[in-house]
């Protein structure tokens, strides 16, 4: 683990193939930095790895000139060939400890977990950033998991630590005052901002509840302390990001 994931807070926007969607996933990224979305992660299920490789080239020319992280989903070769600055691993795909060693110099590795167990498994890899959930229901993707809910991710986030963890599943704006209480880092979304008629707009509700990228945001991950009588994180102190804790449910 390197200090590389503080690179990855705030908001990742995920611009995917599915068809639902009435753009491109380059253009999915062109409204998604125009709105100051920090970190844009490309995810491709339906194309081929030739298609996907142009949008990936695509997106880090735009992701470069908006100064926004460029993600790859899944795939460590696409992510060297379009000079992606990061790669994210789900379970399914292959280990962190199997990216060559020069590919995880040149690149941050993030890492979907759903339970305990996953999150346990993610403390013990080279990996820079988790991502947790589904937190809520979603449509955009089948996790095969059913929602975590805030008190999960809570604890989620302790036991993540010191990684930041990015929430994910069915995040809308007005989740976010919870979601930092929960002590995440970031949130990742795909059809909040891909299914809105207005994604720029949307991208720009999510960037301004994470002050500086997400970095210092306030009543969030590093701005929230004291006491919480809300029974969806335990009751008892808030939780922070990067304190250890118990596993998820």
């Amino acid at each position: 683990m390197t200090d590389r994931g503080q690179d990855y807070r705030g908001l990742h926007v995920l611009v995917d193939d599915d068809p639902r969607w009435a753009s491109d996933p380059v253009e999915q990224a062109r409204k998604a930095c125009a709105g100051g979305a920090p970190v844009i992660q490309l995810r491709a299920k339906h194309a081929t790895d030739r298609q996907v490789l142009e949008w990936a080239v695509a997106i880090r020319t735009i992701t470069r000139a908006s100064g926004a992280r460029f993600v790859m989903n899944d795939r460590f070769d696409l992510a060297l060939l379009s000079d992606a600055d990061a790669v994210h691993l789900g379970q399914t795909d292959l280990p962190p400890s199997a990216i060559p060693a020069e590919a995880r110099r040149r690149l941050a590795i993030g890492r979907s977990t759903h339970t305990s167990g996953e999150l346990e498994a993610a403390r013990g890899e080279d990996v820079d950033y988790v991502a947790f959930g589904p937190v809520f229901g979603t449509t955009s993707k089948d996790p095969g998991f059913d929602a975590r809910g805030l008190e999960a991710l809570a604890r989620a986030t302790r036991l993540a630590g010191p990684r930041p963890l990015v929430a994910i599943g069915g995040i809308r704006p007005e989740h976010l005052p919870d979601l930092l209480r929960a002590g995440v880092a970031g949130v990742a979304v795909i059809s909040a901002v891909a299914a809105a008629k207005d994604p720029v707009a949307v991208v720009r509700r999510f960037v301004e509840a994470f002050p500086d990228d997400g970095r210092e945001a306030t009543g969030g991950a590093r701005g929230f302390h004291g006491e919480s009588d809300d029974p969806r994180y335990g009751g008892g102190p808030a939780p922070e990001a990067g304190n250890q804790g118990d596993g998820v449910p």
